[in-house]
């Protein structure tokens, strides 16, 4: 009887030694996977790549601004931020530095939307948003508005946003370009206009078993718009649904 009960203790020890050394290799093998995302902020950008490709990570530029801080064609911000574990194949969100702002803002309020975007453009600067609404004393068609205003001398970012006197009948807004933009803030500007913003993406999708985790709430809001729909130009009415699809 007692070489019966040895017999059982030694297969109960054995089975906790297999089970210990599986969940070990098993520990050992999801956090080999992963990986310290490194400092990128002041490197080159083919710098940064060949850091983030060099431990598998993905290096997306999300959005180029000024800066007197960082050189042009640097990395002024990043995220995840450095330290922080992920898996290999996440995609690191970087902001990359245009460098001082040299470009003078120009004033084209009362100019037509066409002759504005050429003004904008002739400076080496980009059109951004254009928003409509309706003020009866002013022609169709008119910029009454621009955001960076005129000779604005720390202007963040090198995008002019416009808004657009429309014809009564019209309550439309002009559908902006919104991929390479940070998902959070233009769902943001989106349900702010009285529109519903649908996400079309994997990123949004159920975790299904066995599968990586899907981001949280704010890496969900950090990630970059990949398409959209409708496509930027189109005339949307609020209440419209905006479909947006985001990378990964």
């Amino acid at each position: 009887m007692r070489h019966f009960f040895h017999i059982v203790m030694l297969g109960l020890i054995l089975l906790l030694v297999a089970v210990i050394s599986m969940l070990t290799a098993m520990r050992f093998a999801i956090h080999g996977r992963e990986v310290a995302v490194p400092g990128l902020v002041g490197m080159k950008d083919a710098d940064a790549e060949a850091a983030a490709g060099s431990l598998g990570l993905r290096l997306v530029v999300e959005g180029r601004y000024f800066s007197s801080q960082y050189p042009e064609g640097s990395v002024m911000a990043q995220s995840p931020k450095p330290g922080g574990r992920v898996r290999r194949g996440w995609v690191v969100h970087v902001a990359e530095s245009l460098g001082p702002q040299r470009a003078v803002i120009p004033n084209v309020v009362g100019e037509s939307q066409r002759a504005a975007e050429i003004n904008i453009t002739r400076r080496g600067l980009d059109v951004g948003t254009a928003s409509v609404v309706h003020i009866p004393d002013l022609p169709p068609g008119e910029v009454v508005a621009q955001s960076p205003p005129a000779q604005a001398q720390e202007a963040v970012s090198p995008k002019v946003n416009l808004l657009i006197n429309a014809p009564a009948e019209s309550e439309a807004y002009v559908m902006p370009d919104l991929v390479g933009r940070r998902f959070g803030e233009a769902a943001q500007a989106i349900t702010a206009l009285g529109m519903h913003v649908v996400v079309n993406s994997p990123a949004a999708a159920p975790e299904v078993p066995g599968t990586a985790p899907q981001p949280t709430p704010a890496e969900l809001d950090a990630a970059t718009i990949a398409h959209q729909s409708p496509a930027p130009g189109q005339k949307v009415s609020p209440g419209a649904t905006i479909f947006l699809e985001l990378s990964r």
